[in-house]
């Protein structure tokens, strides 16, 4: 087969069928928090995408440094200061091009330096084993995949405050009935590849 295709379905798997926000539950408070009006949802995946990517772009040749050093117990803590130095630098970029979108972002941006998905995805391309290609791969995937789960999450999520719901389902409540609902709607794509 191809290489490009299976490139391709790597991306397509990470995206859709392993979507870490929904099937692992990865990210889930920027996904909370942020996915009340759709710029900021957009805002965010896009960062969360930029962020997933350099990370385990960078993260995968230092594993194989600590893997020569024979220190590969140091792998997370390594990504925890590699991710929290890219953060920095997206935040303030933002904050200088942007200040609306810095503004609503507000506190969740800082928090990707702690977000799930960001260093799941850098850990489980080295416990997987995955070469560098798989590895982008599953980056870009899963950081798409994040980023197109919150935005259609913020669609929604607007008609619904929009809505005549009951005072007890109101905010997260019935945040979180959609994000289970949404979570099932996505079970559609498990037999996909």
């Amino acid at each position: 087969m191809n290489y490009v295709i299976i490139f391709l379905l790597a991306i397509l798997n990470a995206m859709l069928i392993n979507n870490v926000t929904l099937s692992r539950f990865y990210g889930i408070c920027p996904f909370l928090g942020v996915s009340k009006k759709s710029s900021s949802a957009l805002g965010m995946g896009v960062a969360v995408i930029f962020v997933i990517i350099v990370a385990s772009a960078i993260c995968w040749p230092i594993y194989q440094l600590l893997k020569l050093a024979n220190i590969q117990f140091m792998d997370t803590i390594t990504y925890i200061l590699v991710i929290a130095s890219i953060v920095q630098l997206i935040e303030m970029i933002i904050k200088k091009y942007s200040p609306s979108l810095y503004k609503s972002l507000g506190v969740y941006l800082p928090l990707i330096t702690t977000n799930c998905a960001v260093l799941g995805v850098a850990q489980g391309n080295t416990d997987q084993a995955l070469n560098f290609a798989d590895s982008m791969a599953n980056a870009i995937g899963t950081g798409v995949g994040f980023a197109l789960v919150i935005f259609v999450f913020s669609t929604i999520r607007y008609r619904l405050d929009a809505g005549d719901n009951p005072r007890a389902f109101k905010g997260i409540p019935i945040a979180l009935i959609t994000a289970a609902l949404m979570a099932m709607a996505f079970l559609g794509f498990s037999g996909l590849i």
